[in-house]
């Protein structure tokens, strides 16, 4: 495997891109991959393409702006209208990237980004292949999976946040994880473990995010765009899944022409890592090498 360095620009910022190249194979497909909410490229996204490049597939990594060592300031500022905005910049790089087969791309998102890759696709009847794992339907109906006094707390500090971003002020954050019983964006009983059991040792990485994304989340909804897709997709939900409510996944997935759903025996963190890693990466495979390759 080869490792090149790839940046691109999204709105006039620079974001972090790796391209993954198998070794002695011209112009291959590109799987390109981000992460979720207010994660990085390097937590637990390798082993899936090191998979796809054990079939002779190239992948591109990247990092949304704010985040990992891309540009942008201030930091950890989740936007998912920014982040589809960096994943067309990322394809539109793709395609001009000598080393693949910008003509044969697909699009894998988990979680948040499992979300922003339907919306992409959506806008784009180039791609061939999606892959959206555990993936984010809508703002309203995440936010049903959360308490009450949940709700309140992050409509509360979300306009706090809009108003000192307003008058210029610095932003005001909220935890992405905590254990359950603490306020934070993802405080199921999974959460803070799930979460952590992908973060590692990470040095740049904080557990912090702009509290306007409660606010930004209720205006988002890549399931309303499902009908819109062109390529062939394949969704993998988690039947135990605390954060993203599996009959929204099942609706959606209803909608897209040429959509295969499979629902894992598991929770929502569960696929990166371990035994459910090892169950389920195969199909991820099978999928990319029929519609891609």
């Amino acid at each position: 495997m080869k490792i090149i360095k790839s940046d691109f620009i999204s709105k006039g910022i620079r974001c972090d891109g790796d391209l993954l190249l198998p070794d002695n194979i011209n112009n291959p497909p590109v799987v390109i991959m981000a992460h979720g909410f207010a994660s990085q490229k390097n937590f637990g996204l390798r082993p899936y393409a090191e998979r796809f490049i054990e079939k002779d597939m190239a992948v591109f990594l990247f990092d949304y702006r704010t985040f990992g060592r891309s540009d942008g300031e201030p930091r950890q500022i989740v936007d998912p209208f920014h982040h589809v905005e960096d994943w067309k910049a990322a394809v539109a790089h793709v395609r001009n990237i000598n080393e693949v087969d910008g003509g044969r791309i697909s699009l894998w998102g988990s979680s948040f980004s499992g979300g922003h890759v339907i919306s992409v696709a959506a806008s784009d009847d180039k791609i061939k292949a999606v892959i959206a794992q555990v993936p984010f339907m809508s703002g309203t109906s995440s936010t049903s999976m959360k308490s009450f006094p949940d709700i309140i707390k992050s409509a509360v500090y979300g306009i706090y946040d809009v108003i000192r971003n307003t008058v210029g002020l610095s932003p005001h954050y909220s935890p992405v994880i905590g254990r359950s019983g603490t306020f934070a964006a993802m405080n199921s009983e999974e959460s803070y473990d799930g979460y952590m059991s992908i973060v590692g040792n990470d040095q740049i990485w904080e557990n912090k995010v702009a509290s306007r994304v409660f606010l930004k989340m209720l205006m988002y909804n890549p399931s309303a765009k499902a009908k819109k897709i062109k390529a062939n997709v394949l969704i993998m939900a988690a039947k135990h899944d605390s954060l993203i409510p599996i009959k929204a996944i099942e609706k959606c997935a209803k909608n897209i022409t040429n959509c295969k759903l499979v629902i894992m025996d598991c929770n929502h963190f569960a696929p990166y890592t371990g035994e459910t890693f090892k169950k389920y990466i195969g199909t991820h495979v099978e999928f990319l090498e029929r519609y891609l390759k």
